[in-house]
């Protein structure tokens, strides 16, 4: 069963002008995007800035205003004015700077208790030992219960976040670039431990990256999007090794190398999809420059290719 079901998303923004402000064209920031996501799953949504990812993610969150398209969240439609259901208790969201997120004239206490005090009526004397369970999940001391944000790590400050995020027992968490504010060395433990939690949770995730090798150690499904489309779609194994979009197997070329030996051979393959890329790109773009309707391949692959013939 699919806990979210995204069908034909756009989110435009008016560009204004001349004398009486009138709208002369669109920013199409998400341009026709659909997808769907198995409940208990994670779904890696990767593309570089301006690519609409972000803007898919908070359309879901309901901030960001929807164009055209329908959100389905666990049956329900979410973005139909007068009938929308509240679901904020059921969708959360961990941003990609864990500092800027937190008040910083908060303690821990206070910034994971406020969703549980919004939601539910809970006393002090309930609240901290619920708290303290949250800050337990995600790694973090009792000693954290009464610090404020600044008196932590950043991969700690997300771990915060993360408790936050989690202390209404979400069905889905939209995860929004969260380790790229992080040192390399911290990402792959927060990384590992947001994997722990989703799987002990039954979580259902939008993982959302520019890093394919991030998402690749996240997700058994993604979706590479360029300029407010989807370019190719499919479980991970097919996308790492079978790519067939020019712009997937240049964000695969651009994951760094972590075997010294594998480093000087894979120069001239990096080299080879470069020019690739440059000479042959924008025959996979329509003549507004924007990516092709997917076509399925397989079952489980789909992909923004011209139609031959």
């Amino acid at each position: 069963m699919n806990l979210l079901e995204i069908k034909d998303l756009k989110v435009h923004y008016p560009i204004k002008g001349g004398f009486f402000n009138t709208v002369k064209d669109h920013v199409k920031a998400v341009d026709g995007v659909s997808i769907s996501i198995p409940e208990g799953t994670t779904y890696g949504l990767v593309g570089e800035s301006g690519s609409g990812k972000t803007t898919t993610g908070k359309a879901v969150m309901g901030l960001n205003p929807v164009t055209s398209g329908e959100i389905y969240f666990d049956g329900n439609k979410l973005n139909t004015k007068g009938k929308s259901v509240d679901v904020r208790d059921d969708i959360q969201m961990i941003f990609q700077d864990p500092y800027s997120s937190l008040n910083p004239r908060k303690r821990v206490f206070d910034i994971v208790a406020e969703p549980i005090r919004n939601y539910h009526r809970r006393s002090r004397s309930e609240l901290v030992p619920e708290v303290l369970r949250l800050l337990e999940r995600v790694g973090l001391p009792p000693g954290s219960l009464y610090k404020y944000p600044h008196e932590f790590s950043g991969g700690q400050r997300q771990r915060i976040g993360v408790a936050r995020a989690i202390a209404l027992n979400p069905k889905l968490i939209i995860a929004d670039e969260p380790v790229s504010a992080l040192d390399v060395s911290v990402q792959a433990q927060v990384l590992n431990f947001m994997q722990d939690i989703q799987q002990d949770m039954n979580l259902t995730m939008m993982f959302i990256a520019h890093d394919l090798g991030v998402v690749r150690h996240m997700c058994k499904h993604i979706g590479i999007m360029y300029q407010g489309r989807l370019v190719e779609e499919g479980r991970a194994e097919d996308i790492f090794s079978n790519p067939q979009h020019i712009y997937t197997k240049r964000l695969i070329a651009a994951i760094p190398d972590t075997d010294v030996d594998e480093i000087e051979s894979n120069l001239a393959m990096r080299q080879k999809v470069k020019e690739e890329y440059e000479q042959n790109f924008v025959d996979h773009l329509d003549e507004e420059g924007r990516a092709f309707p997917l076509q399925s391949i397989s079952e489980t692959h789909r992909v923004a290719l011209p139609v031959k013939g």
